[in-house]
């Protein structure tokens, strides 16, 4: 039987739909031998409705710490899905440093003063291309500041369905050798299948170059709702089985180990 985590989830701590407890008989339902909330936290930037007030991550690392004491039959573990910055590498580590977190799940949603998920019309008018290239540069910036565990939806840019016209193994491979460089976890989001690209992040594509770099996985659900917790796991599985991966990364208190699949 799979040891089956799910760290990549929202409560209505930041866009989550739902109580952190309603998540609970999901993931058992699931199969899940690990939940972990992750809410949205986005520093230097104005409040957006999506995002948790900086002044409720002590609340909140609270009701998952009690949560977690009176869940017998899952292990549920804390962390946060933190917008990534440059240039702001230092103020985003000195804020994180106090918290006690099982991990924390590093994310690009902005290119300049936009994010890329706000709506298609972001495409309009641009160079896909272009897009994607300094997207992924973004990601691989994340990367290199060392300040994350995980990284999230790291082709977040294919949101939208929006495809280069040339091929992108070029920026896979330089992203992969950069996760692996720098000891970082890329997901498998199966949220993708919810939004108009229809698929996973990342492309399904160029899975095999994560492998080939020997780059750990975990697959999250990126869940905003209890209904999506674990959502499309046997398909991810099986899909790194056949590009070759055979264990996964599981976290506590930011220590990562790695388990069989």
């Amino acid at each position: 039987m799979i040891y089956k985590t799910d760290y990549h989830m929202h409560s209505i701590f930041s866009d989550g739909r739902s109580s952190p407890e309603d998540y609970i008989a999901p993931a058992l339902a699931a199969g899940l031998s690990e939940i972990g909330f992750s809410e949205h936290l986005t520093l230097f930037k104005d409040q957006e409705e999506w995002n948790m007030n900086p002044v409720n991550i002590a609340p909140y690392i609270n009701n998952i710490q009690a949560l977690r004491n009176r869940t017998k039959d899952i292990k549920v573990k804390t962390g946060l899905e933190v917008d990534f910055f440059a240039g702001k590498e230092k103020e985003i580590h000195e804020f994180l440093s106090s918290f006690p977190l099982d991990y924390i799940i590093g994310s690009v949603h902005y290119l300049g003063d936009i994010s890329v998920d706000i709506g298609p019309e972001f495409y309009e008018g641009k160079s896909i291309d272009k897009l994607f290239e300094s997207y992924i540069d973004s990601v691989c910036d994340a990367v290199e500041s060392e300040l994350f565990d995980i990284i999230g939806h790291c082709d977040l840019i294919r949101i939208y369905g929006y495809k280069p016209s040339s091929d992108q193994e070029h920026l896979y491979r330089k992203l992969a050798r950069s996760m692996k460089k720098h000891d970082v976890v890329f997901e498998i989001n199966t949220n993708g299948r919810n939004r108009p690209l229809a698929d996973f992040y990342p492309d399904r594509k160029y899975l095999h170059i994560f492998r080939e770099e020997n780059v750990p996985v975990c697959v999250n659900s990126d869940a905003h709702m209890p209904s999506r917790v674990g959502q499309h796991f046997d398909e991810a599985y099986e899909l790194l089985r056949d590009a070759g991966f055979s264990e996964m990364a599981v976290f506590d208190k930011r220590v990562r180990r790695m388990v069989p699949f």
